[in-house]
């Protein structure tokens, strides 16, 4: 009776064991998701989204700018989009991720914490380091023999950079550094492009016009009917991320040149092929965007997008692209500095606007 009582005591503390065991063993077992969550201070939207080529999920953002969820993901380079910008975050089942951002200072401000957060701080230094580095305005304004100078130093200072620190993973590293060809030659074209461009329409040049295109309030606007005023136009489209990130800056140019010899025109290129095959849909979503973001200036639709003579003559390829005439309706400059470049305000002193 005795031994008896004595093994049953033995089992019952025996599978207690057992129990406390697997416990344990769950507690460490590695998860097989991500925890994404952080706080983004004066959002752009109720959400953001986590995506790359195979994979999409939206997160919900509180009214107080927090938010968190989980996320089954393969591990990889994901975009974390909040509605207005976006950054690159690395994603790996186990990650207990924090993020933390304010969008009037976007790439600035991004910033991880927790497990895992290295590699997403590195891809963020990456940004703000490649945007520093390949500063157009800059590049722009050296001659050819400087420039190749110029971007040779950036391909020593990106490779230096992504080697600096072996403990990111090895995809980033690899990735980043079998791209600095290609992100470099791309600039080489776009500066060549340039060079050409001033060559083929240089400072002084009678300007190609714009005639009777429709406006904004439904009449017609030509670029003639601007002449004894300088014009900075900005040739963009709705479609157009980098053309819709310049809008703010835009805005503030406007409104600081309110009243000045200066008309500012924003001339769309929005065409059937980018609204299912309908000229009447690009119209209309041309005059929607320009209601819901409420711009200025004079707004003025062409009538065959790309094709418009006013977008061959001046040789665009690519947008956005801004232009500068001068009262005269000369050309100051084919490819003038962006709104949001302290050059273009430096091009405006220039010419006594």
């Amino acid at each position: 009776m005795g031994l008896n009582l004595i093994s049953k005591i033995e089992m019952k503390n025996i599978a207690y064991l057992l129990i406390a065991l697997s416990i344990v063993a769950c507690k460490n077992e590695p998860k097989d998701y991500v925890t994404f969550s952080g706080n983004i201070t004066d959002q752009n939207s109720d959400s953001i989204v986590i995506r790359n080529k195979e994979y999409s999920k939206t997160i919900a953002v509180n009214e107080d700018g927090s938010f968190m969820d989980t996320l089954k993901v393969e591990t990889g380079i994901y975009s974390v989009y909040d509605g207005g910008e976006s950054t690159s975050v690395f994603l790996k089942n186990g990650y207990d991720l924090k993020m933390t951002l304010d969008t009037k200072m976007f790439d600035e401000t991004v910033k991880f914490t927790g497990i895992g957060a290295e590699h997403s701080n590195f891809l963020a230094e990456k940004s703000r380091l490649q945007e520093e580095l390949l500063d157009l305005d800059e590049l722009l304004s050296l001659d050819s023999i400087a420039r190749e100078v110029r971007l040779l130093s950036i391909n020593d200072q990106l490779l230096n950079f992504y080697n600096s620190d072996v403990n990111i993973d090895t995809s980033i590293v690899n990735s980043s550094i079998n791209k600095i060809d290609a992100t470099l030659e791309a600039y080489r074209r776009y500066l060549n492009a340039d060079l050409a461009l001033k060559r083929e329409l240089p400072k002084g040049a009678i300007s190609p016009v714009f005639d009777n295109y429709e406006n904004f309030n439904g009449e017609k606007t030509s670029l003639t009917d601007l002449k004894g005023k300088y014009v900075y136009i900005d040739v963009w489209a709705t479609w157009c991320g980098p053309c819709k990130a310049e809008i703010p800056s835009l805005k503030k140019v406007v409104k600081q040149y309110e009243g000045k010899n200066i008309a500012f025109v924003s001339l769309s290129v929005d065409d059937d092929k980018r609204h299912g095959g309908s000229w009447e849909k690009a119209n209309e979503n041309w005059r929607k965007m320009v209601e819901e973001k409420e711009l200025g200036g004079i707004q003025v639709f062409a009538p065959e997008g790309w094709k418009s003579d006013f977008v061959k003559n001046y040789k665009i390829m690519g947008i956005p692209r801004f232009i500068l005439v001068d009262p005269e309706g000369k050309i100051v400059s084919a490819s003038a500095p962006r709104p949001s470049s302290e050059a273009l305000i430096e091009l405006f002193e220039e010419e006594s606007i």
